[in-house]
């Protein structure tokens, strides 16, 4: 027998913040954004609220990113770009869909369900200041 689920405003509150923003947040920043909402929030109901709305699909983790899980409030299947310098998470329009998993299921024997791409280097900002940092040191 399954078990209700309560509403939540808090919950609800995490949601919409993670949702809003396409910076894919950690723990700690919507902490902050939905703190003075509801000042009697703690870290630890971000943390449980966090865990159950990836159970429930409603969120994604996008891994840890210098030292913090991310997480991403559009779960359609999509791509990510992470920066190695800075730590900025990007999403990427693009999917490799059904053919890269039928690929992967046929050439291993495995059934797969879903995968997940991420790639990995310098985004335009940090990109630009090691190019500028490379220049100075030549000169």
């Amino acid at each position: 027998m399954e078990r209700a689920v309560r509403y939540s405003k808090k919950r609800e509150a995490i949601l919409a913040a993670i949702c809003a923003t396409a910076c894919h947040p950690s723990a700690e920043w919507v902490y902050q954004h939905v703190k003075p909402q509801h000042p009697d929030l703690s870290l630890a109901t971000v943390y449980r609220n966090l865990t159950f709305l990836q159970e429930q699909g409603s969120i994604r983790s996008v891994g840890v990113v210098q030292g913090q899980e991310r997480f991403d409030g559009t779960v359609t299947p999509h791509s990510h770009f992470i920066c190695n310098c800075c730590g900025c998470v990007l999403d990427l329009p693009i999917t490799l869909g059904d053919d890269l998993e039928l690929a992967v299921s046929q050439q291993y024997g495995l059934m797969t369900e879903r995968h997940e791409l991420t790639f990995y280097g310098l985004c335009p900002s940090c990109s630009r200041e090691n190019q500028n940092f490379k220049e100075e040191l030549s000169s």
